[in-house]
């Protein structure tokens, strides 16, 4: 599987307007997560290092560069711009439509506020399933135009021959299986996959996955069972969301993580409220440029 090393120049450093951290030493061991900067991005490599070492780690998803800078700054391994972009960023009701050209700018923004996550692009729906040719010029774009590291596509053996032309034109590949978004009316909606013979499927769709050089494997909603004989039965990282806690890796939308989504799914925690810390925020300014008391002196110039 080709491996992408992404520079670690001026160019790919913290956005404007946010303080860079120095680089701390690497001899804290090789633990993905919480280990100091290594001068260079998380890669494959790294990845399936974890694995093999029993390591779990997190990855989260991203849409901004000030965000990613401070999610990178945090030490979280891998994020995902992810098609969620359709409803967190432009307000779709789902993420059938949103575009390449919507996601790539999100993409690139992500990984010039970035050093050190590997950055993963989604493809969004009707951007490779109809041909493996069509998947190969769409995950093109998204290396070239927004220097991801990787991409994710959702399927199982429907999209086994583009993830190989992808990963034999060099292009790490993250597989996504079980619920799949792009293609929940096909599924009977949001709903628990995997269950009765479907889990067999779901086992052959994961090895072919491996077989076909995807290097990870995202599972959505699907019993926890299924996902520690999944977790077990390849030799790739696993990635789970509402998945149970078998998992090699576990993976959140941030919006809805940190309280700015009203009404979440079953699987995810809130672990703070900031929809209510900025309401409080932008409520408290409101009020003092009403009564003119802001800006006071401290904030003029003369």
């Amino acid at each position: 599987m080709g491996e992408i090393h992404m520079s670690t120049s001026a160019a790919s450093g913290p956005p404007a307007g946010v303080p860079s951290t120095p680089t701390a030493s690497s001899d804290q061991g090789p633990t993905l997560y919480g280990a100091a900067p290594t001068g260079r991005r998380v890669t494959t490599r790294d990845l399936l290092a974890a694995k093999e070492r029993g390591e779990k780690w997190p990855m989260i998803t991203a849409y901004d560069a000030i965000t990613a800078h401070i999610f990178d700054e945090a030490g979280i391994p891998v994020m995902l711009v992810g098609d969620s972009a359709a409803m967190v960023v432009y307000g779709y009701g789902s993420t059938v439509p949103v575009t390449v050209d919507e996601l790539l700018p999100l993409a690139g923004a992500v990984v010039r506020g970035s050093r050190h996550a590997m950055v993963v692009g989604d493809l969004p729906f009707g951007t490779y399933q109809a041909s493996p040719q069509q998947a190969l010029e769409t995950a093109s774009r998204f290396m070239k135009e927004a220097g991801v590291q990787a991409v994710k596509l959702e399927g199982g053996a429907r999209v086994l021959p583009q993830v190989e032309l992808l990963v034999s034109a060099g292009i790490p590949v993250m597989a996504h299986l079980g619920l799949t978004p792009q293609s929940v009316n096909q599924l009977g909606g949001y709903r628990v996959q995997g269950r009765g013979e479907d889990g067999e499927i779901l086992m052959r769709d994961a090895k072919a996955m491996e077989s076909a050089g995807a290097f990870a494997i995202v599972l959505e909603v699907i019993p926890s069972d299924l996902a520690e004989r999944v977790t077990r039965s390849v030799s790739i990282p696993t990635i789970g969301i509402g998945a149970g806690p078998a998992t090699d890796a576990q993976v959140l939308v941030w919006q809805d993580m940190m309280g700015l989504n009203p009404r979440p799914a079953k699987f995810v925690k809130q672990y703070a409220d900031v929809g209510t810390v900025l309401t409080d925020a932008v409520g408290t300014w409101a009020d003092e440029v009403v009564a003119g008391t802001y800006p006071g002196p401290e904030h003029e110039y003369h």
